[in-house]
């Protein structure tokens, strides 16, 4: 009997580590399992399968379409862990990852993806389970598991522990009679086990059994009975109002002493449950600093206020000093990253609690983070004393870490016995997302060089034109020293810096020094006039910096494009080529990045430069939302 035990335990092991493979069109709502491993297959990039949502996702979707949007898979495929949550009373649609998804006003479940790492002690399926026999997997010829109506509650599919599965391996193999109970003692002494979010009686339909149009998707209009579904369990998505990725920057020095490191872990406590942490709002992630930075948690490590409360509790002090530069740049490099849960949607915001003064520097190390992005906040409590003074190794550090001096960025805290009143007024500024001037966007986080064609062939009044077109882009971006900045270069057969990316820091001195710009004429030497700009205006740009080359010209150039073109390719600057009149197209497709399409650009006549700044600045800002963050 023992080893009949042992071979079924072994066979169960076995089966519960096989991974479920599934094709592309395969929706979430198909599948009744509530959380679940599968592989995805490549090619699941294609518009043909529908995504709807940004990062929580209606069942509708496609899951594997959903995972390369999430930026959990690229197009290449892979395993990913799905985990059902409750529907949303809207869904927004955005490209992502060269995926496009779609907006829905409503939808009665809704799933959320992440990488394929699962829990401690818990084994996922190897064999789905779907809503219908029928279904698109099980064609493809995959292990499936049709559904059936289960004879009691308390056989819902949920994940279960290995221990479990063992223990009912051990009841079949050695089975025991027990008396029937009375329909009267059923209903009064069993346990009904919360069914899957969303989950739906068999009474109420299929979810595939109406099949949408896209018109119909496009109208907003939903099945009444896909809207009336209630979850026993709500599970909270967090606040969609905060969206942010957060981490906290706490002190754990030896001079902070153990109660008022109780103390900040108490704000920190407030903090999670006021913020309503969840995939569709606020994620939070914490680490501590002290001789060196280490990481508590990260950002996708607890997803709603309760666990986040718990682990933050169980945070012991580490002791050292009060390095809070290199934390900064610790976080910097290693914590906003795709693997430790940050979205691309949301932005970055870092929050620094220093007990008295820090005991490295701290302005370069913000600097970079800022120039990341990173929203950076300090909460400095119990500055030092005025004998003390003469140890702080910065004066006004607050100051120069945080994004702007105008005092949203900065707490000053008198006593550590202050430090609750902190707390409002500290989850009223993060969440306020319009005011986080270091977000990183496609409109504040590039330097953009023009690269100006003042040849002879131009004359005064298309250059005039030309300056006009260069303007109307500017406008369109975020101007300042810390978010885009703006260069220019002329060329003939010579070149020349009309002013560099450090000259002017405001929207209204560049447009006035664009302005100022006085036509040359000459030759046309593009090549020449490429690395001229590569050597005086990209060689300082600055770290963490996309670099952005857009060149305008009229003519074929004297000399030859390509090595310099391949140069600024591989000094990664992004280079957008366009073109007037007599310029020659295969020129503009060298020059450009590729793909050329979205690079390259050819117009008639000087006067309708204009109708491209709309499809230039899209796809600068498509190219830049498809890739990493940071």
């Amino acid at each position: 009997m023992r080893t009949v035990v042992l071979t079924m335990k072994a066979s169960v092991i076995e089966m519960f580590l096989a991974v479920p493979q599934i094709n592309c069109d395969v929706k979430a709502g198909k599948i009744i399992n509530p959380e679940f491993i599968v592989k995805c297959p490549a090619g699941c990039q294609d518009p043909k399968f529908h995504v709807y949502g940004t990062d929580v996702y209606a069942s509708y979707s496609s899951v594997c379409g959903a995972a390369v949007h999430s930026g959990v898979l690229d197009n290449s495929g892979g395993k990913i862990l799905v985990r059902k949550v409750a529907g949303l009373s809207g869904y927004k649609g955005s490209y992502s990852n060269g995926v496009q998804s779609l907006s829905l006003p409503r939808w009665r479940e809704s799933f959320i993806v992440l990488e394929s790492k699962p829990k401690k002690g818990v084994t996922y399926p190897s064999a789905l389970t779907y809503s219908s026999s029928k279904s698109p997997a099980a064609q493809a010829g995959e292990t499936t598991k049709a559904y059936q109506r289960p004879p009691i509650p308390a056989t819902t599919a949920q994940p279960v522990t290995l221990m479990q599965l063992l223990a009912v391996t051990v009841a079949v193999a050695t089975p025991t009679i027990l008396p029937r109970p009375s329909p009267s003692a059923a209903s009064t002494t069993s346990i009904r086990r919360p069914e899957p979010v969303g989950h739906r009686s068999q009474e109420m339909g299929e979810m595939d059994s109406w099949k949408p149009g896209s018109v119909l998707l496009d109208e907003g209009r939903v099945p009444k009975e896909e809207l009336s579904t209630q979850s026993l369990e709500p599970v909270s998505l967090g606040d969609p109002n905060c969206k942010i990725d957060l981490s906290f920057l706490i002190d754990g020095s030896t001079s902070i002493g153990k109660r008022r490191f109780r103390i900040q872990k108490q704000l920190l406590a407030g903090v999670a449950q006021a913020l309503d942490i969840g995939p569709a709002g606020p994620l939070m992630g914490v680490v501590q600093y002290g001789d060196n930075p280490a990481t508590h948690f990260n950002l996708k490590t607890h997803m709603n206020s309760r666990d986040l409360k718990i682990a933050i509790e169980k945070i012991t002090q580490r002791g050292g000093l009060s390095n809070v530069g290199r934390a900064i740049s610790f976080v910097t490099k290693n914590f906003f990253s795709k693997a430790n849960g940050n979205r691309s949607s949301a932005p970055n915001v870092v929050v620094v609690m220093v007990d008295g003064w820090p005991t490295d520097k701290v302005e370069e190390a913000s600097r970079l983070a800022r120039e990341s992005g990173i929203n950076i906040f300090f909460i400095t409590i119990e500055g030092a004393a005025e004998n003390e003074k003469q140890y702080v190794v910065e004066p006004n550090f607050a100051n120069k870490a945080v994004c702007r001096t105008n005092g949203f960025y900065s707490f000053h805290v008198q006593s550590w016995f202050g430090l609750h009143k902190t707390l409002q007024p500290l989850v009223k500024r993060v969440c306020d997302t319009d005011r986080l001037a270091c977000s990183k966007t496609c409109l504040n986080s590039a330097d953009i060089g023009f690269v100006i064609d003042g040849s002879s062939s131009v004359g005064t009044g298309n250059f005039r034109t030309v300056l006009q077109f260069v303007t109307n882009l500017t406008k369109e971006f975020e101007i300042s020293d810390t978010d885009t900045r703006v260069g220019a270069v002329q060329y003939t057969y010579e070149q020349r810096l009309e002013f560099g990316f450090d000259q002017y820091s405001s929207k209204p001195d560049i447009l006035n020094a664009i302005k100022r710009v006085g036509y040359w004429s000459g030759g046309t030497s593009t090549g020449a006039a490429i690395n001229f700009a590569l050597e005086q205006l990209f060689k300082k740009s600055k770290p963490n910096k996309r670099k952005l080359m857009i060149l305008i010209t009229d003519g074929r150039s004297y000399d030859d494009v390509r090595i310099p073109a391949m140069a600024a390719h591989l000094k990664g600057v992004i280079t957008y080529a366009i073109g007037v009149a007599w310029a020659a197209q295969e020129e503009l497709e060298v020059i450009a990045t590729h793909p050329a399409r979205d690079h390259s650009f050819f117009v008639d006549e000087f006067d309708n430069l204009y109708q491209y700044v709309p499809r230039i600045i899209q796809n600068i800002c498509t190219e830049f939302n498809s890739q990493p963050r940071n």
